[in-house]
């Protein structure tokens, strides 16, 4: 075990404290282990390079038509107040000689949901990182999702969730490539079965 893995257990524990818990009771003499282990997976998108995810699967290709991969699901945490936000991303680049890998686009999304997030940022590394890597035409990513922060405290209303967005290249500069990438994601989950 690592020091700064001692370091969080001890701080686990010091907030269990400081909410009246007994820490050595039976039910959380080993919490704050678990915490640890729980918070070093769930923030394990820190580890990775997001160019090296792409860069391991590029393809010159000559195909210059929409590559779309929707309902990826996902997991973050708010850097807010530390809990979960979920729900699902679309990706969809226009290529310019080179495509990657279709499963690196969720792998992707999964490296920076990862990580402490907002939502809105999520969804612009996913883009920038995109168009950076591949140089495409146009990249588009829309993220939906629902945050444990607006339904468990705050406002607490269970029914809402965002929509975010960054349109680049043509997905910005040309309506029909913007319509065409919207209808497709619109479509119900699991509509080719």
């Amino acid at each position: 075990m690592s020091d700064s893995d001692d370091s969080m257990q001890e701080m686990v524990r010091g907030i269990l404290v400081a909410l009246g818990e007994d820490p050595d009771r039976d039910g959380l003499r080993k919490t704050p282990s678990r915490v640890a282990d729980a918070l070093r997976f769930f923030t394990q998108g820190y580890e990775r390079d997001p160019v090296e995810i792409l860069n391991n699967a590029l393809f010159e290709v000559d195909y210059d038509e929409m590559v779309v991969v929707r309902d990826i699901d996902f997991y973050s945490l708010c850097e807010h107040h530390m809990v979960p936000f979920f729900g699902r991303a679309h990706v969809a680049y226009i290529p310019d000689g080179k495509v990657v890998g279709l499963s690196k686009l969720p792998r992707l999304v999964e490296m920076y949901s990862r990580r402490l997030q907002v939502q809105e940022r999520l969804t612009m590394e996913v883009a920038q990182t995109i168009e950076r890597v591949l140089q495409p035409k146009g990249v588009g990513v829309v993220v939906e999702a629902k945050h444990l922060c607006m339904m468990m405290r705050g406002v607490e209303k269970q029914n809402c969730f965002a929509v975010t967005s960054s349109l680049r290249g043509v997905f910005n500069s040309d309506s029909k490539t913007r319509a065409e990438f919207m209808d497709l994601i619109r479509h119900p989950k699991n509509s080719f079965a």
